[in-house]
């Protein structure tokens, strides 16, 4: 069951929110969603899950279009907290299952799971305000996931969680790929995007910029990264021909070069110079990318 968004566009007024937006997401992937705020991810999630209708264009997955009887098929974690802060975690959820059309039984035996598996059993019986943002996150992803989707949306999963929970859901949702779930999700952090999908699509101001494998992706970039750590002064790199970047670092310096080629040059000027302890030639990161793109830094 594949994802296609054909043509798609959303305006506000004379706003335009997504401009023309065609991607394939694959079945059983982790698609990423990248772009500064205001790119137009959030509405594009939200023209999927038919809470908007789009200006122009289609949405089918499975060959059709997103109707109500499909929604039970789709889980949705959204950025903003969607959770009652009054009511207790336990009724919150057997509420929000029933309405996906589970049964109170079914609930509770997948509650029993997930709770184990995120860590979360002692707070079963709390009311949501009482608890951490971190472990809050963590129901709501139990929310999205307790109906067994068989496509789930993640608007930045991994917000509020510290690093051990970041691996902890990291893992659910990998989990939940090989189980047999197409997963769209939209992050801040390049490295869990680098990690976790196989493609992607960068969007900037509405368009997709970059689409595709990510491996492909950092191929066609060309350009390539050189990490060198040595006991002597570096700077005379930066005068290389095919350098594009320089910069220094605690441990040493990060070039960026225009492509592999060049990486022979700096490592025959590095000779005689002094002690080098390291000299790595790695692809291009994410973020790279990202900025060459739209032109700035996604932090």
């Amino acid at each position: 069951m594949s994802l296609r968004i054909d043509g798609v566009t959303k305006k506000f007024g004379k706003h335009t929110a997504v401009d023309q937006l065609t991607i394939e997401i694959p079945e059983s992937e982790i698609f990423g969603f990248l772009g500064a705020n205001g790119a137009g991810k959030t509405t594009t999630f939200r023209m999927i899950l038919g809470l908007l209708n789009p200006s122009e264009g289609a949405i089918e997955w499975n060959g059709k279009k997103i109707t109500y009887n499909e929604s039970d098929e789709i889980g949705y974690l959204p950025e903003e907290r969607g959770l009652y802060p009054k009511l207790k975690v336990k009724d919150q959820l057997i509420y929000l299952g029933r309405l996906k059309g589970m049964t109170k039984q079914q609930v509770l035996t997948e509650m029993d799971k997930w709770f184990d598996k995120l860590k979360v059993s002692e707070y079963l019986n709390k009311k949501v305000e009482e608890l951490s943002k971190g472990n809050q996150q963590k129901i709501q992803f139990i929310a999205a996931v307790l109906h067994k989707p068989k496509l789930l949306i993640l608007d930045e999963p991994f917000s509020g969680l510290d690093p051990v929970n970041v691996e902890l859901l990291k893992q659910a949702v990998v989990d939940l790929k090989e189980a047999g779930t197409s997963i769209v999700f939209a992050s801040h952090r390049m490295e869990h995007v680098e990690e976790l999908c196989q493609h992607l699509c960068i969007m900037h101001h509405g368009k997709p910029v970059v689409h595709g494998a990510l491996r492909e992706i950092k191929r066609s970039f060309g350009k390539k990264n050189v990490f060198v750590q040595g006991d002597f002064a570096m700077d005379f790199l930066e005068s290389i021909t095919g350098v594009t970047k320089y910069k220094k670092t605690n441990e040493g310096v990060e070039l960026q070069i225009e492509n592999e080629e060049i990486a022979s040059t700096i490592f025959h000027e590095l000779q005689h110079k002094g002690f080098v302890r390291k000299f790595a030639l790695e692809e291009p990161s994410l973020n790279d990318i990202f900025i060459e793109k739209v032109g700035a830094s996604y932090e």
